[in-house]
């Protein structure tokens, strides 16, 4: 990851997705939670996960953080996409 990859900031209205309720969302498009979904539907437990140590450059840690809430769970959600695309 190159430094300037880092100072990218998102172009999303954030403000507009902020002012979204349940009513003014359109899901026209989403298909319909019928008993057929259920049955191909399957039940998926968090792994258990296990305390570790790391050592990461002090820009990439600032990043993380930056982006706000919980940075550890970004950083896992990160890595789970990495490895699946591995």
């Amino acid at each position: 990851m190159k430094e300037s990859d880092m100072n990218n900031t998102s172009e999303t209205n954030w403000a507009m997705i902020d002012s979204l309720t349940d009513e003014t969302i359109d899901r026209t498009e989403l298909p319909p939670l019928d008993d057929a979904f259920f049955v191909k539907a399957k039940w998926r437990m968090p792994e258990k996960s296990v305390p570790v140590t790391i050592h990461m450059a002090l820009g990439l840690l600032a990043w993380y953080k930056a982006q706000g809430g919980e940075c550890e769970g970004r950083m896992i959600a990160a890595l789970h996409i990495y490895a699946q695309g591995a």
